[in-house]
């Protein structure tokens, strides 16, 4: 397995300090007053244009790394679900079980199911009011709207 590529981010350098930039600059470029609008706008643009596929390639790295490790916890929670799912069978069976001693065991396997069946019926009433809260990425989408046209494409 690969590990994924070093990803920076570009460097800005002030006319006060030495040029920092990752592209490279012409020697008129570093003079004051030597660089047309033209190429400054050029070089504005190349910056602009790498800081974005840098950024995307971070978040590539970042995204794989976290799908990792949400993939195996979710493989750990599911291991952990399964020995809960044979937990509660058996303890049914053993309820069923010391149950039928008493009352019969027909009767005791239909007491045994009709309180599964209330869990079940309270489960599915929770988890559908939960469901009923979700307002979906309302953060998301205000950022998104706040983006300006430009930027978008949209010019």
């Amino acid at each position: 397995m690969s590990t994924p590529p070093e990803v920076g981010r570009a460097r800005v350098s002030f006319p006060d300090t030495a040029p920092t930039t990752t592209a490279s600059t012409s020697p008129s470029a570093a003079e004051p007053g030597g660089a047309s609008v033209g190429e400054l706008l050029s070089e504005v643009t190349r910056d602009f244009s790498t800081l974005m596929r840098q950024e995307v390639e971070l978040a590539k790295a970042e995204a794989k790394e976290s799908a990792t490790k949400a993939g195996k916890g979710a493989g750990m929670f599911a291991g952990a679900g399964l020995g809960g799912y044979f937990v509660l069978l058996f303890l049914s069976i053993a309820l069923w079980w010391g149950l039928g001693d008493a009352i019969g065991h027909s009767l005791s396997a239909l007491v045994v199911a009709g309180i599964w069946a209330i869990i079940a019926a309270v489960l599915a009433i929770v988890g559908r009011g939960e469901l009923k809260t979700i307002k979906g990425m309302p953060r998301t989408a205000e950022s998104v709207k706040k983006i300006p046209p430009a930027v978008k494409g949209d010019a």
